[in-house]
């Protein structure tokens, strides 16, 4: 059952141009719109890598289901999007992305940037590695998105990663693999990555996911937010199947980039022996 919203609060940055909105569950959610500039996939997108990386262990928020109505939608201040050129829409009422607001509303408490002694210091410095495990996995073509969380009094942040809206090529569903793409922007984060062990147990999650879980995650999708054909995102669910046993190559790309990105991880721990994998979704058809 989706969550009902309640009251627009207002309009986030970023491209989509999400809302702030309270939810009847007296939480505040993220709402990505069916009608946002960036492509109506991305809600897809959203919220298929979020409960990917909630099955994996990975910091990222709450995802849900969000309904506005049509009331909500036609009566709250600054509800629209900017389409560019001078024109502007409403949101549209119906079924939306939501993502848990994180943190309070107190300013210093959540930050999308940190010093690089303080983000050094970060809580769960060490997920940034499952993360990019998952974006190159999923084929993020944007760079790696986190925000920074501290409880009150505390000194120390911890980081949840949002934004996944680009993963599968935001609304291509295709895999255009890049070194540097799906990243985060300092590399100050995989500085202690020493190896293959430094990705557990995120990538042998990921690595050996099952269909029938992916299946499940494919179900949750509303119907609406990638056109209503269920053979298209069951052919994605084939995709993502297929490139578990690529993780691995697509993480070597990134480190012997430019980048130079994991300063620890020596050369006599870079042998990796690829999985192999029986192709389930081949052999008997991906049924959802």
């Amino acid at each position: 059952m989706a969550v009902l919203a309640v009251q627009a609060i207002r309009r986030m940055r970023g491209g989509a141009q999400s809302q702030l909105m309270l939810g009847a569950d007296g939480n505040l959610w993220v709402v990505k719109f069916q009608n946002n500039p960036q492509h109506l996939r991305v809600l897809a997108n959203e919220l298929i890598v979020s409960r990917l990386a909630e099955a994996a262990g990975l910091s990222v928020p709450k995802s849900d289901i969000v309904e506005v109505t049509p009331w909500l939608a036609a009566n709250s201040f600054d509800l629209e999007v900017d389409l560019g050129h001078g024109r502007r829409e409403r949101c549209l009422p119906g079924l939306h992305f939501g993502s848990r607001f994180i943190g309070g509303l107190v300013p210093g408490e959540t930050v999308d940037y940190l010093p690089e002694p303080q983000l050094e210091e970060v809580l769960n410095l060490k997920e940034f590695a499952g993360i990019l495990a998952l974006d190159k996995w999923t084929g993020n073509c944007n760079g790696r998105q986190a925000v920074f969380n501290r409880k009150p009094r505390g000194k120390r942040y911890s980081a949840t990663f949002i934004d996944h809206g680009f993963c599968f090529n935001a609304g291509d569903w295709t895999f255009p693999d890049s070194p540097l793409r799906g990243v985060y922007a300092r590399n100050s984060v995989y500085a202690r990555v020493t190896g293959w062990e430094s990705f557990d147990p995120w990538l042998k999650r990921f690595e050996h996911i099952e269909a029938d879980i992916l299946g499940g995650i494919a179900e949750s999708v509303p119907p609406e937010w990638y056109g209503g054909d269920m053979a298209d995102i069951e052919r994605l669910m084939e995709q993502l199947l297929k490139r578990r046993s690529r993780i691995r190559e697509l993480i070597l790309s990134f480190r012997n980039s430019e980048r130079a990105p994991f300063p620890l991880w020596t050369p006599s721990k870079s042998i990796a022996v690829p999985h192999n994998f029986t192709e389930t979704a081949a052999s008997k058809g991906y049924i959802m």
